[in-house]
């Protein structure tokens, strides 16, 4: 078998085999890459409204608390502590009450796994460890493999000699300027 078919079969299987893994690892990438913008792993929904709170603090517990709360919210709380004199907070099953004492203003914050991308973050961390690792390695390698037999490809005026050479010189650019302007 000649080198230019073996270079076409080795780009042909490889894109084929990882291309649900560039298209995962891409989405995900978009996604943190605007986590300034928006949480790509959690919906995290506000809500806040003001209660009527006994004016001797030690008579508040979890059964009041959920008392007070139970019109205005389906969240129950399930421990409390003071963090200082004025706030009061407490904790749910997905996330916190903060209650500020003087005015008896309850902020409830809850946190819901953002389906898919919650998902797919987690390949991308890498937070699975073990064999995912070994796996993300070999995508890793094979994503320079099916660069490489990419650039080889085309022959001629569009091939790597001329065009395809202007080509990768722009793309190697790019990340070049990005860290001339932004590593410090």
């Amino acid at each position: 078998m000649k080198l230019r078919k073996i270079n076409r079969v080795i780009h042909r299987d490889l894109s084929y085999f990882f291309a649900g893994m560039v298209i995962i690892y891409s989405i995900s990438g978009i996604a943190l890459n605007h986590i300034h913008q928006w949480n790509p792993n959690y919906i995290i929904n506000q809500q806040t409204f003001r209660v009527e709170l006994p004016s001797d603090t030690s008579k508040i517990n979890t059964s009041l608390l959920n008392q007070l709360i139970e019109g205005q919210s389906n969240v129950k709380v399930l421990s409390y502590y003071y963090p200082n004199n004025g706030k009061l907070k407490g904790f749910t099953k997905n996330g916190t009450t903060t209650i500020t004492l003087s005015t008896g203003e309850v902020k409830i914050e809850t946190l819901k796994r953002r389906a898919f991308f919650s998902q797919i973050n987690f390949l991308h961390y890498n937070t699975a460890r073990a064999w995912w690792t070994a796996f993300s390695d070999i995508f890793a390698v094979s994503l320079i493999t099916i660069t490489v037999t990419g650039l080889l490809i085309v022959k001629g005026k569009n091939g790597i000699k001329r065009r395809g050479a202007l080509l990768v010189t722009a793309g190697l650019l790019l990340p070049i300027i990005a860290l001339i302007l932004f590593f410090k």
